[in-house]
């Protein structure tokens, strides 16, 4: 089964141009890992400081290699410099089947 998520936060007064190359950067990295799906950086319509990545990996083992990847501590400890929160904050999604969810009709 893939392996979801979305991973929110928000760059400081004054960083966002500093977050959207650290993202840039990143991304172009991620994108290339063996068994990443999707990584789609997005922003708020109404505030481009709120930012939103979503993530897809081809299984488990694929985002373990990710989380293991040499880039990311040093991604996550200049990001943490430059956002409001401690950390992104991160949920991760399962996919609505037959049974699950409003029903229909």
């Amino acid at each position: 089964m893939n392996r979801t998520l979305l991973a929110e936060f928000t760059a400081r007064e004054g960083a966002a141009d500093e977050v959207a190359h650290l993202l840039r950067e990143y991304a172009r990295k991620v994108r290339k890992e063996v068994g990443n799906l999707a990584f789609e950086v997005y922003t708020k319509a109404s505030d481009s400081r709120a930012y939103w990545i979503f993530e897809v990996y081809q299984d488990e083992a694929a985002f373990q290699r990710h989380l293991r990847a040499p880039y990311g501590a040093p991604f996550n400890t200049a990001l943490a410099l430059l956002i409001e929160e401690d950390a992104s904050r991160l949920t991760f999604l399962d996919p609505m089947t037959s049974g699950h969810g409003p029903a229909g009709p």
